[in-house]
């Protein structure tokens, strides 16, 4: 199972894969980060589709088509606001994960990719969100026969070095 999943340093936007997660806010009309880097490179019609889907909750996932991007499918879901962990942050960050495999799932995407949901403005801690990560994506492979490869996509040094470590320490259990 873990040999489904991989850690990169790099730009999401780049990737040749069936999808791309992208860290969206609840309006799905673009915004900083990972969000404005996926807009960009996907193009207007991007935009247009999001705003047809209206809006996006907290912990939830919507697919769009890729339109720009090598990606065919771009699965939006917005990650939660760090606000010190005593307001269910852990719980909606896990369900970021577990909605945007469940719609890989239904559109029988073979690879997807993630980014680090919440860790930029929204505050996440890189290593606490890595952890919910990791664990989701590996319960769900378990759970589940697709999809085939989960690719963590890390745009700065620090972060792929983290998710490396916390990779390493949930193989070690």
């Amino acid at each position: 199972m873990m040999q489904q999943i991989e850690i990169i340093q790099g730009d999401i936007t780049q990737l040749q894969v069936d999808a791309i997660v992208n860290a969206a806010n609840s309006s799905l009309l673009g915004g900083g980060g990972v969000d404005g880097a996926i807009h960009r490179a996907a193009g207007r019609e991007l935009l247009e589709e999001c705003r047809q889907l209206r809006r996006c909750e907290t912990g939830e996932a919507k697919i769009t088509k890729g339109y720009n991007l090598p990606a065919k499918w771009v699965i939006h879901t917005v990650g939660p606001v760090w606000k010190g962990g005593n307001y269910g942050e852990d719980e909606l960050l896990a369900s970021c994960y577990r909605h945007s495999l469940t719609l890989a799932e239904q559109y029988q995407i073979k690879t997807i990719a993630f980014p680090a949901i919440s860790t930029g403005v929204y505050g996440f801690p890189m290593e606490r969100a890595s952890k919910i990560a990791i664990a989701e994506v590996h319960q769900f492979l378990h759970d589940h026969n697709s999809p085939e490869q989960v690719i963590f996509v890390c745009f700065g040094q620090s972060a792929y070095d983290c998710y490396l470590r916390v990779m390493q320490e949930f193989t070690e259990k």
